[in-house]
C-alpha cells in the first residue's frame, strides 16, 4: 500500500492505463491536425476523433453528430447556458436552476443575471434532491432553460433527471444537465432521460484533464445555441479551435472503458463506500452521512463529524487525500453552499469531509482510511470542550456563551 492514499475521486481521477495507451500515438507519430484535409496525417487524426465521438455517444445514448468537443465541463456549461439564452432571447430570459449546482453553473447564472436574465434557484430537500414537481411549478411562459446537476459533486445525490426532463419537454423548455459526476458512474441515456444538452469531462472518468464535450440534441427538439468562441467554425460552428486530438482520443477511450466496466466499477465503489461508512459509524458517535442514501453516486461519501473542525481533521489524516467539498472552492473557508442549501448548519457543514472511492481504490486502502479517520476524530474530540459538555448531557443551545452587560 502506497501512501498517501487517494480518496478524492470526485475531484479528479488517475488516467486508466488503457486510456493512456490509446492516447500515446497521437502525441508522437500520429500528430496531425484533424482539420487538415489534404494529407494522411490530418485524415488519421480526423479518423481518431470520429472514433472518439462514437465511443462517447455510445456511452450516453446519443448520435456521434451530437457530440461537440470542449476543454471540459466548465466550458460546456458556459456554452450551453449562455448559448441557449442568446439564441432564444426572443422567447424570454428566465432560467431555472438549483441552489446545489456546481459553481460553474451558479457563476454562469450570476453573470447572466447582470445582463438582464432572471434566475429561479430551487431549494432541494435535506438530502440535496430536487423534484419534477418543483420544476413544473417554477416554469413560466418566458422560461428558456432548466439547468440542473445530475449527480452532486459534494454529497453524491442523484436527481430524478428523466422525470424533470419530461416536464421540460411537455412545457417546451430546454433541459441542460451537468453530467460531470454522473456519466460513466451510473446509467445515462440522453434520449430516454429527456436531456437536451449535457456536459461531461474526461478527468472525472479516468481520462485526461483539459478535455470534455457537450451533447447537443439534434431532433425532437433540434437544439440550437450561439457559439461563445469564434474562429474557424470547428465543431459544426459551435466551438472553434484546433481539436486536442490526444485528449479527445483519451476521452473516447475512457468512455469505452466506462461503458464496458460500468456495473463492475459501480459494484466495487459501493462495496468500498459501505465498508468505510460501516467502520466509521460503528466507532464514532455524533457522525452523519450527508446526501440521499437511496439515490447516491456509488463512490461518494460525505460525512459530518460533529464537534470536529473539518480542516483540522484533514490535517490530522495527512496520509489521506480527501477534501472538505468541491475541489474548485476548497481554498475557501466558507462552509459548503451545498450543505447549507440542504439545511445543514454552518457548524456541522464545517465538520464535513468528502471521501471518494474509485476504480483503483482497494479494501486495504479503505480499512487504513477508516482507522486513520477514527483515531483522528477521537483525538480532536478529546481537545473539544463542546464534545465533553454534550457527553455530560449539556444542551449546547441553552448555554450562554458570554456575560450580558
Amino acid at each position: 500500500m502506497e501512501l498517501p492514499i487517494y480518496l478524492d475521486y470526485q475531484a479528479t481521477t488517475p488516467v486508466d492505463p488503457r486510456v493512456l495507451e490509446a492516447m500515446m500515438p497521437y502525441f508522437t507519430h500520429a500528430f496531425g491536425n484533424a482539420a487538415s484535409r489534404s494529407h494522411s496525417f490530418g485524415w488519421d487524426a480526423e479518423g481518431a476523433v470520429d472514433k472518439a465521438r462514437k465511443q462517447i455517444a455510445s456511452l450516453i445514448g446519443a448520435s456521434s453528430k451530437e457530440i461537440i468537443f470542449t476543454s471540459g465541463s466548465t466550458e460546456g456549461i458556459n456554452l450551453a447556458i449562455k448559448g441557449a439564452v442568446e439564441m432564444h432571447g426572443a422567447k424570454g430570459k428566465h432560467i431555472i436552476t438549483t441552489l446545489v449546482e456546481h459553481k460553474a453553473v451558479l457563476d454562469t447564472c450570476k453573470h447572466l443575471e447582470k445582463q438582464g436574465c432572471e434566475v429561479t434557484y430551487l431549494e432541494p430537500d435535506s438530502t440535496g434532491l430536487v423534484t419534477a414537481e418543483q420544476v413544473a411549478e417554477a416554469i413560466r411562459e418566458d422560461t428558456v432553460m432548466v439547468a440542473m446537476i445530475w449527480a452532486n459533486n459534494e454529497i453524491g445525490t442523484v436527481n430524478p433527471i428523466r422525470e424533470i426532463g419530461a416536464v421540460c419537454h411537455e412545457r417546451g423548455v430546454l433541459f441542460f444537465v451537468d453530467g460531470t459526476q454522473a456519466v460513466g458512474k451510473i446509467p445515462v441515456d440522453v434520449g430516454a432521460d429527456n436531456v437536451d444538452l449535457m456536459c461531461l469531462s474526461g478527468h472525472k472518468i479516468y481520462g485526461p484533464k483539459g478535455v470534455g464535450c457537450l451533447y447537443v440534441r439534434r431532433r425532437n427538439p433540434r437544439v440550437r445555441i450561439v457559439a461563445q468562441m469564434d474562429g474557424g467554425g470547428h465543431e459544426r460552428g459551435m466551438r472553434s479551435g484546433t481539436i486536442n486530438v490526444p485528449g479527445v482520443v483519451g476521452l473516447g477511450a475512457a468512455c469505452a472503458v466506462a461503458e464496458e466496466d460500468l456495473e463492475k466499477d459501480a459494484a466495487h465503489s459501493i462495496a468500498l463506500r459501505e465498508r468505510f461508512e460501516e467502520k466509521v459509524l460503528a466507532e464514532l458517535d455524533y457522525t452523519t452521512v450527508n446526501g440521499n442514501h437511496e439515490h447516491r453516486l456509488p463512490g461518494c461519501s460525505n460525512v459530518s463529524f460533529c464537534y470536529v473542525e473539518g480542516e483540522s481533521l484533514i490535517m490530522g489524516v495527512k496520509d489521506l487525500a480527501v477534501s472538505s467539498g468541491s475541489a474548485c472552492t476548497s481554498a475557501s473557508l466558507e462552509p459548503s453552499h451545498v450543505l447549507r442549501a440542504c439545511g445543514v448548519g454552518d457548524e456541522l457543514a464545517h465538520s464535513s469531509i468528502r471521501f471518494g472511492f474509485g476504480r483503483m481504490t482497494t479494501e486495504e486502502d479503505v480499512d487504513f482510511a477508516a482507522e486513520q479517520v477514527i483515531s483522528a476524530v477521537k483525538r480532536l474530540r478529546e481537545l473539544s470542550p463542546l464534545y465533553e459538555m454534550v457527553l455530560e448531557g449539556v444542551d449546547l443551545s441553552t448555554v450562554q456563551w458570554q456575560a450580558e452587560h
